[in-house]
């Protein structure tokens, strides 16, 4: 699809893999209406940026730095917790920038595992089949 036939619902019509079944549609268009008001996490500004720096980072001109956790659950995510990575995640640049000699671009996750994918909505261990755990957002705790 070309960006000038991309639409806020333009997706819709492209096929989707590893989404969970939301049985009711109006709760559904509910939660829709309302992440839809909301401001934008990133910025179009923001992504340019990143573009052109990645671009020295492609070029040899530059390191990336990218971290974050693989799993997240919504009880660890806190003000401490948010604090104590970017803590970590801006010393692991300092120390990086030193090794380097180099600038270092840091793309940092947060929060971006209380989602999963799954390739089936079902699973089987042994005898047991169960539902496909696709993180807090969907499954809950």
């Amino acid at each position: 699809m070309s960006s000038a036939a991309w639409s806020p619902s333009s997706w819709r019509g492209l096929p989707v893999q590893q989404v969970p079944d939301y049985p009711d549609a109006a709760a559904l268009a509910d939660v829709e209406r309302q992440l839809a008001s909301f401001p934008p996490l990133v910025f179009a500004g923001e992504a340019r940026k990143l573009k052109k720096m990645l671009g020295k980072v492609a070029a040899g001109e530059a390191f990336l730095l990218q971290g974050g956790d693989c799993a997240e659950a919504f009880a660890e995510h806190a003000a401490d917790n948010i604090r104590d990575f970017f803590r970590v995640f801006l010393q692991m640049a300092v120390v990086t920038t030193f090794a380097a000699a180099s600038p270092i671009i840091k793309v940092g996750r947060v929060a971006g595992q209380f989602a999963k994918p799954r390739s089936a909505p079902m699973e089987r261990i042994g005898d047991v089949e169960l539902p496909s755990y696709r993180g807090d957002i969907v499954n809950g705790i």
